[in-house]
């Protein structure tokens, strides 16, 4: 198989060509689609907050038992979780079973909501901290992403300000990436393309409404096979 690409020809992200098909299609349909639905920015926010000391694919192959286990991962249901909700999710093997990461979500469901009481909308929350316009950037390289930039590091304090919690500025770095806020498709990908055609373009050089300029500059490295 040539570098970057599989059967059909189509150059993708390296990340995305490190497992199963499933997570190559997660790359294809669904990573950095901008997402403006309060609900899919909570559940995806859960998801990453579960990923963290774990690979991508492995939360994704857990995906529906998550949505199984925790109500769709509607958050007005979990935030009315007790003491045998989590003895359930602690015995439930559809999900990862680490009893912080459980609370966690439960927890976060309750901020999200006095989050989106206080704001009005959790969406437009997030995305005013990038004036509404994905951040889109041309990296050539896998090595070239960060792992975090101030843009995810003044979100995920705002976040933890809040009440939530596995929001560190690396798990919100890869939430951000997940749901279209910051593009990080490489130039070589056919999804770069894609998800430019008919958009203006936006840097992490943009400024923005509520945070310093989301540039990447002076940030750690995050791994090639991180998504």
């Amino acid at each position: 198989m040539e570098h970057g690409l599989v059967e059909d020809g189509r150059p993708r992200c390296d990340w995305s060509l490190a497992g199963s098909e499933r997570l190559r299609a997660y790359h294809d349909e669904e990573w950095g689609v901008p997402v403006r639905d309060d609900r899919q920015l909570f559940a995806k926010l859960v998801l990453d907050g579960a990923q963290a000391g774990l690979s991508w694919q492995t939360i994704l192959h857990r995906q529906e038992g998550y949505l199984r286990a925790f109500h769709g991962l509607d958050p007005e249901r979990m935030a009315r979780y007790g003491a045998r909700d989590e003895a359930r999710l602690l015995a439930d093997a559809g999900i990862i079973r680490n009893r912080a990461k459980i609370r966690s979500a439960i927890g976060n469901a309750r901020a999200f909501l006095a989050l989106q009481a206080a704001e009005g909308s959790f969406a437009e929350w997030v995305w005013a901290f990038v004036d509404g316009e994905p951040v889109r950037n041309a990296w050539r390289r896998q090595s070239e992403l960060p792992a975090e930039t101030p843009l995810s590091q003044a979100i995920s304090k705002e976040l933890r300000r809040r009440g939530f919690s596995f929001v560190g500025p690396t798990i919100v770095y890869a939430w951000l990436q997940a749901v279209g806020v910051v593009d990080d498709h490489l130039v070589s990908c056919f999804r770069h393309r894609e998800l430019r055609a008919g958009a203006p373009r936006r840097t992490a050089k943009g400024t923005t409404k509520r945070t310093t300029k989301g540039s990447t500059k002076g940030t750690t490295k995050r791994r090639s096979t991180a998504r």
